[in-house]
């Protein structure tokens, strides 16, 4: 078994780099455009340090087809939440890249959840998961977290309206038993906590734990922070503990997660750097740039260190009160979209062919 925060930085960033770099070459050999990128930006192929190690913008999966696999070998393709008209990043998976994704997501969780799975309310709508070929972000997240629970339960109608009936009666079967609640946060916020201020609808989720993630905008247009939003859960509706977690689609299966500190945290599979909006360069502990994600996992497309749209800070490294080693981090939020727009068009013109 994986432990996923037992790693000391320096030894976690030994066995990383080599995975890495046996990863950068697998890609430029197997993806085209990939290498092109690589040969125009003059990158480091075989990076001495984490810090050298080539990465892109994330915002190309939504400009590029990026596979380095046949299309017979294609078992599913995920995309990325997107409002109409928008454009939307596709990953290619096939079914190594996926089970090691099920895998990672399961023991990155397992602190936290245990080994047992426990009774499920899924705060999304069934129809989600219709096209068992292509996922949303919000499918992926649905189907990785399901694995965790036992009698799945879909909170909301198709028209996103709670189903209050069916999650009391939920409650009332499992009283007494501790339960698992997932939800992507401001679909938790605005379709469970303000449905049930507004309608004055009294639940108490008792012995529960839930596990969000997603962005917060929304929430900080109205305010909300992540205590605010812990606390008044606890209050409406009783829900004891609650975890927030950062991924993405274009690197699902990564995931980091709150520990009891409120930090988020990098698995030994995983990482990140906070580089300097600017100049790109790396950042030290304390300093606020954009993220760049790094993991081990990705295979099947070049997704294995990804430049974000995402803002951060590192406050420390295998030093957290919670005990988990590594480095850990705040998400502070999202760069306007036309300040990387630039640095994305400089790595798609590398593209030939």
């Amino acid at each position: 078994m994986i432990i996923p925060y037992h790693l000391m930085q320096t030894e976690k960033e030994r066995q990383l780099l080599e995975k890495l770099n046996v990863l950068t070459k697998w890609h430029q050999e197997n993806c085209h455009p990939y290498k092109s990128m690589l040969e125009k930006s003059s990158m480091l192929i075989m990076a001495n340090k984490i810090t050298e190690v080539p990465y892109i913008p994330v915002q190309l999966f939504k400009l590029m087809d990026l596979k380095s696999i046949s299309q017979e070998h294609v078992i599913k393709v995920l995309t990325s939440s997107g409002t109409t008209g928008q454009q939307v990043s596709k990953i290619y998976l096939d079914k190594e890249t996926s089970v090691t994704q099920t895998r990672a997501l399961v023991e990155v969780m397992k602190p936290i959840l245990g080994e047992k799975r426990l009774p499920m309310i899924i705060l999304d709508t069934k129809s989600v998961l219709k096209n068992r070929k292509s996922f949303s972000a919000r499918g992926a997240g649905i189907l990785g977290f399901s694995n965790f629970g036992r009698k799945h339960f879909y909170a909301l109608h198709d028209d996103m309206s709670l189903d209050i009936e069916g999650l009391q009666a939920y409650l009332k079967e499992h009283e007494g038993q501790r339960i698992l609640l997932f939800g992507f946060t401001f679909m938790v916020w605005q379709y469970m906590y303000k449905e049930a201020v507004e309608k004055g609808i009294v639940l108490d989720f008792g012995d529960s734990i839930l596990i969000h993630g997603g962005g917060w905008k929304k929430l900080e247009d109205e305010a909300v922070d992540s205590l605010t939003f812990n606390r008044l859960l606890k209050e409406q509706l009783g829900i004891q503990e609650v975890h927030n977690y950062y991924g993405m689609v274009e690197q699902v299966g990564s995931i980091f997660v709150e520990c009891s500190e409120g930090h988020l945290h990098a698995p030994s599979y995983a990482d990140i750097i906070i580089r300097d909006q600017i100049t790109f360069e790396p950042l030290p502990i304390g300093q606020q740039g954009l993220i760049q994600a790094i993991s081990e996992i990705p295979k099947s497309y070049p997704g294995h260190s990804l430049l974000t749209e995402d803002l951060g800070i590192i406050h420390g490294v295998d030093d957290c009160p919670c005990g988990w080693k590594g480095k850990y981090f705040t998400v502070a939020g999202r760069i306007p979209k036309a300040e990387l727009r630039g640095c994305s068009d400089t790595f798609q013109g590398g593209r030939q062919g």
